[in-house]
């Protein structure tokens, strides 16, 4: 649904001058031989009456025809005026979150003085920091997942209908896992595909895609040869949770240039997630889970086993783990991956999931460290050196006290050289956890006191041999506190009449 400006801002005017001539809904109404749900629906912004029922509102508020259809604003509301007609308010996708357009505005047409300040701000904030439509779009897809606990039993039930409709066509039932040749199979016959593995390596400019579309007729795809043969089953079946479910918006490539909708993100992550469920099914993935769980102490064998298993790469799997875990063992979770490029002090959160609320400094104007602790940025150097570092953790917050069961993979990256990436599931420690995971308390398993970012951690030189920067800001904030403490003393000691 659209976000209609004309329609908003003739309703927040209407509201305006009913409230400024002391007019209730039902007296307007009735003035106007209207029902009052309607005029409900036009001060909302939702409903845009004929010419001869604005001609009666007009009359009723004291206030000329063509002053209240004009969609020019007071000054003070220019920055509200401009920001309605926003790229990014028109897209941002209010009814995946059970709003219209106009209940998210509400804040307008109640106190749009208000409303214009707010609205400025996040414009200033949006200029000072260069922030692109895509990242709040990209933001409202990470919060609709969230909201969903990353499950989607549409998703699930389809790759499950999938397997059942291809499945005596290509013999999927007689596999384990899908094979890579099987999908390829599918693409080609099923849905005229062609497939190229050298274009993309062949052109410079191009070799940091993983994967391209041409659509058409014949649709052709082409694929990075330099993917490890599991990326390229995950690009497979991925394409084919396009073609299956229908999907139409959506990326031609597999580093999206450019976001043109929210639509296209949310049907990247539909066919993401068919993708995941095609290649790592559910029932056999919870089966896995459970015996992974029930293990009577820590062992990186077993959690690195099922990379195998399933043929996927670390993220595949764990980004699994963050579809599954919530729904069907009652666990809250977070999933973080990081990027950090050898000889740097450069560490980069690039995707995450936080069903656990986990304070994870990021976004717009970070210009700090994150904690060197943390078992995310430890598995980074060792990816340089180690093609696939596996770690534990129970990480605890120093001043919070919250701990968390931290799993997780370090590896270089395949297409970029020198650049390294983390991937890590984190278990809030609860007595749920105790009772669904039992290595839970293998002494084994390496204890950290953790904090959000180096600037504001309060642990000494000889406490942190890792710290990245000094604690300015939490200096900073004694310094406020102690100021405070001070003009607090000195008005307690003013003579009582002065």
């Amino acid at each position: 649904m659209g976000l209609d400006l004309i329609t908003i801002i003739f309703g927040m005017k209407v509201r305006q001058a009913r409230l400024e001539a002391g007019l209730t809904l039902t007296d307007l109404a009735r003035q106007c031989e209207m029902s009052a749900s309607y005029l409900t629906e036009i001060e909302k912004g939702r409903k845009y009456p004929r010419a001869d029922k604005i001609v009666k509102m007009a009359a009723a508020l004291g206030k000329r025809y063509d002053d209240l259809v004009s969609i020019k604003l007071d000054p003070s509301l220019r920055y509200l005026e401009t920001t309605l007609a926003s790229a990014t308010v028109r897209r941002f996708p209010f009814e995946e979150f059970g709003l219209e357009p106009a209940d998210a505005l509400g804040l307008v047409t109640r106190d749009p003085d208000r409303a214009s300040a707010l609205l400025h701000a996040i414009v200033e904030i949006t200029r000072r920091y260069d922030l692109k439509e895509e990242e709040f779009l990209r933001a409202a897809l990470r919060s609709y997942q969230e909201i969903h606990e990353n499950y989607f039993p549409d998703l699930e039930d389809a790759a499950e209908s999938f397997t059942q409709e291809f499945g005596a066509r290509y013999g999927l039932d007689e596999e384990p896992l899908v094979p890579l040749a099987t999908l390829e199979a599918i693409l080609l016959n099923e849905y005229g595909y062609t497939i190229d593995d050298t274009a993309i390596a062949a052109t410079e400019e191009l070799r940091h895609y993983r994967a391209l579309l041409l659509p058409g007729r014949r649709p052709q795809l082409f694929i990075n040869n330099r993917l490890y043969a599991r990326q390229v089953r995950f690009i497979l079946a991925r394409e084919i949770g396009y073609r299956y479910l229908g999907l139409k918006e959506r990326s031609l490539t597999s580093t999206t240039d450019e976001v043109t909708s929210f639509q296209q993100l949310l049907n990247d992550a539909r066919a993401a997630y068919f993708g995941g469920a095609l290649i790592m099914p559910r029932g056999r993935f919870l089966a896995d889970l459970e015996d992974f769980f029930a293990l009577p102490a820590w062992d990186p064998e077993p959690f690195s086993a099922m990379l195998t298993t399933y043929d996927v790469t670390p993220e595949m799997l764990l980004y699994r783990f963050s579809e599954l875990i919530p729904q069907f063992f009652g666990l809250k979770l977070h999933f973080l991956r990081f990027h950090h490029t050898t000889g740097t002090d450069d560490y980069q959160l690039v995707r995450h999931l936080n069903m656990n609320q986990l304070l994870v400094p990021s976004g717009i104007g970070l210009f700090e460290h994150h904690c060197r602790r943390w078992l995310s940025i430890r598995l980074l150097p060792d990816a340089a050196a180690n093609p696939l570092p596996v770690g534990v953790q129970i990480s605890e917050f120093l001043e919070t006290g919250e701990k968390f069961l931290c799993l997780g993979f370090g590896r270089p990256m395949v297409l970029t050289p020198g650049v390294s990436s983390s991937v890590i599931i984190g278990f809030r420690v609860d007595a749920e956890l105790h009772k669904a995971i039992r290595f839970l308390d293998d002494p084994d398993i390496p204890r950290t006191i953790i904090h959000e970012t180096c600037e504001r951690c309060p642990l000494r030189p000889d406490q942190c041999a890792v710290r990245a920067a000094p604690p300015a800001i939490l200096l900073a904030r004694r310094e406020q506190t102690a100021r405070k403490i001070a003009l607090n003393q000195l008005k307690a000691h003013r003579a009582p009449g002065d």
